[in-house]
């Protein structure tokens, strides 16, 4: 069982990865603000690909499920692991060099208590901090959301917003990036409804 850490690695586009779990086209009718889990998920994306940092997706069992939604596929890079999976953690298909060098893992997806839960939990004892983003994060149960979180930070996870960590990622508006990441924030980040439920 990890033990809850009390400090976390500032995160820079080196040492982080974003790591985008089952956002499949089956479960859009039934996640509670998919919609806006999505247009969060795809703003951290396209962050990411500003900034040269790497991004994996997975997809549980997508011969059932569907693939990853248009609106997120279409802005992935070329070269961006796509790993399907039985198992609800998003670490049992990851390859080795896909942690290389990696000190954060930003989370996002679905859902809360199950694939996004077990990827917190096998991260963590892997020795990686793990920020779970709680507006891009959600379930079909909102109260199954709720209590995932809370077992998440008992474990020793960070809950964290979109806009906190990509404006963390920059470091400072002296970022020869800073202008083109900021165009993805102007507009604050849609309203999941979900967060004052915590």
């Amino acid at each position: 069982m990890s033990m809850a850490r009390c400090c976390f690695t500032r995160w820079t586009p080196q040492n982080s990865i974003l790591f985008v779990c089952d956002m499949q086209e089956k479960f859009r009718p039934n996640i509670h603000a998919f919609a806006e889990i999505t247009q969060v998920s795809k703003r951290l994306i396209e962050a990411a690909k500003i900034l040269g940092m790497r991004t994996v997706v997975t997809e549980q069992y997508p011969k059932g499920l569907g693939n990853t939604v248009p609106e997120l596929k279409e802005v992935l890079t070329p070269d961006t692991p796509i790993y399907d999976k039985t198992k609800f953690s998003m670490c049992a298909p990851l390859q080795p060099k896909d942690l290389e060098g990696i000190k954060n893992v930003l989370l996002v997806g679905i859902e809360a208590h199950v694939c996004v839960l077990q990827t917190t939990h096998d991260l963590l004892d892997k020795g990686v901090d793990v920020h779970v983003i709680v507006d891009g994060v959600s379930s079909r149960s909102r109260t199954d959301r709720k209590y995932a979180f809370k077992q998440m930070e008992r474990a020793g996870a960070n809950l964290t917003t979109s806009e906190c960590v990509i404006l963390g990622l920059l470091g400072g508006s002296d970022h020869p990036k800073f202008r083109e990441v900021q165009k993805l924030i102007i507009q604050s980040a849609p309203d999941t409804g979900l967060v004052h439920k915590l």
